[in-house]
């Protein structure tokens, strides 16, 4: 298991090789109460994201968030993942890629995952627990 440090490089490194290979990039991603998503895509607490840069704007992984624009059925959405939730990077074409351990304390899995009506850019951001980065919204 990479250590928890290493996980945004190695993620990094997986979209590059995707990326120059011509294959597409997608993102298993544990949701947490901090995890920013379309929850109504959301299931079993899991989401799957196409994150090449056909199908994303402003496609950033950070050293603690991945953050990225993306269309879902028609409505732009600003998504925000901690780096912690991902649990695999792969490409979509061969399912080459790395999968990780998501741990409790990066995405708890007790969480109640609250399904969203078509209005859900109105709900009120998650609490955000001490010590981790906040998040600002850009449009």
């Amino acid at each position: 298991m990479p250590d928890p440090s290493t996980k945004p490089y190695l993620m990094r490194a997986i979209y590059d090789w995707c990326v120059d290979s011509g294959y597409t990039p997608y993102l298993s991603v544990t949701v947490d109460p901090v995890t920013r998503v379309p929850m109504e895509y959301v299931k079993d607490g899991q989401i799957v994201l196409n994150i090449g840069p056909v199908a994303v704007e402003r496609f950033r992984i950070g050293n603690d968030l991945i953050e990225f624009s993306a269309r879902f059925n028609g409505v732009g959405r600003d998504i925000s993942i901690p780096v912690g939730a991902v649990s695999a990077i792969y490409a979509r074409e061969n399912g080459q890629g790395l999968s990780f351990e998501v741990t409790a304390a990066d995405a708890p899995a007790s969480a109640p995952i609250a399904a969203a009506d078509e209005s859900d850019d109105t709900r009120p951001e998650p609490p955000r627990p001490s010590g981790k980065p906040s998040l600002r919204r850009v449009k």
